[in-house]
C-alpha cells in the first residue's frame, strides 16, 4: 500500500510566522482567547457542516463549558442555497456569536495554527481525507467521523479522535471531553500527530515509493 501524501514543508507549524497569525485573527475578528474549533472544507452537504452546527448547539448547552468559537472555513462554490441553510441553522440555534463563516483562506497552515481543535465531519466516506492529515501535520488534535480514510490516517486516541458518523450528540460529547484536557495533553496529541504524518503521509515518500515500484516492474519486463 502506498499512502497518499501531503507537502510537509508547506504544512509545517515551525514555518508559521506570528505576524501571519495576527493578520488572520484581525482580518476575521477571531478571539484567540477562546477555544477555537475549526471545520475546514468546501460548503457541500456531505462535508457535514450541519452535523457540526448541531454538535456545537449541544456543546453550548453543557454546564461549566469554557468559552469557545466555531469556524466553518470554506467556499460555497455557488451552492448559495446550502450556505443560506447553514446560516439559518446557526441563527435558529442562536449561535451567531459562536459560529463564524470564513469563505476563503490563502494559507491554510495559518488557519490550522490558530485552531485548538480541528473537525472533519464528512457524512460520506472520503478515500483519503486531507483535513485529518493536514491537521496532524500542523500539530493540532483532530476529531473525525469514523468512516473513510480517517480511520487509517488517525491513530485513535493518540493523534486524534473518532466519533460515530452523523451522530452530533456523540460529536458534542467528544468535543466536551477534549476541551477538558490540559494544555500539555493537547500539545502531546499534536506532536504525535505530526510524527504519524512524517512516518506515513509525506508526499516525497509517496513519490519515492511509487517510483521504486515502477522500477521494479520495468526490471521484470
Amino acid at each position: 500500500v502506498i499512502f497518499r501524501g501531503i507537502n510537509l514543508n508547506y504544512f509545517d507549524p515551525k514555518k508559521i510566522v506570528p505576524s501571519k497569525i495576527e493578520q488572520f485573527l484581525k482580518k476575521h475578528e477571531v478571539d484567540r482567547n477562546k477555544f477555537i474549533i475549526l471545520l475546514p472544507g468546501r460548503l457541500t452537504s456531505w462535508k457535514g457542516q450541519k452535523v457540526f452546527v448541531e454538535a456545537l448547539k449541544l456543546l453550548n448547552s453543557k454546564e461549566n463549558i469554557q468559552s469557545f468559537s466555531g469556524i466553518i472555513l470554506g467556499s460555497d462554490q455557488g451552492r448559495t442555497v446550502y450556505k443560506k441553510q447553514l446560516i439559518g441553522l446557526v441563527e435558529q440555534h442562536r449561535l451567531s456569536k459562536i459560529i463564524k463563516f470564513i469563505d476563503h483562506c490563502e494559507e491554510m497552515p495559518v488557519a490550522y495554527r490558530i485552531a485548538n481543535l480541528v473537525c472533519s465531519c464528512s457524512i460520506e466516506p472520503e478515500a483519503f481525507g486531507r483535513v485529518s492529515v493536514e491537521a496532524q501535520a500542523m500539530e493540532v488534535p483532530i476529531i473525525a467521523s469514523d468512516i473513510g480514510g480517517s480511520i487509517e490516517t488517525i491513530v485513535k486516541n493518540k493523534t486524534g479522535f473518532l466519533y460515530k458518523n452523523k451522530d452530533s450528540n456523540e460529536l458534542a460529547n467528544v468535543l466536551h471531553s477534549i476541551m477538558q484536557k490540559d494544555y500539555n495533553s493537547l500539545k502531546s496529541i499534536g506532536f504525535e500527530g505530526r510524527k504519524n504524518v512524517i512516518k506515513k503521509f509525506d508526499v516525497d515518500k509517496m513519490c519515492h515509493t511509487t517510483f521504486t515500484e515502477y522500477k521494479k516492474l520495468i526490471g521484470l519486463l
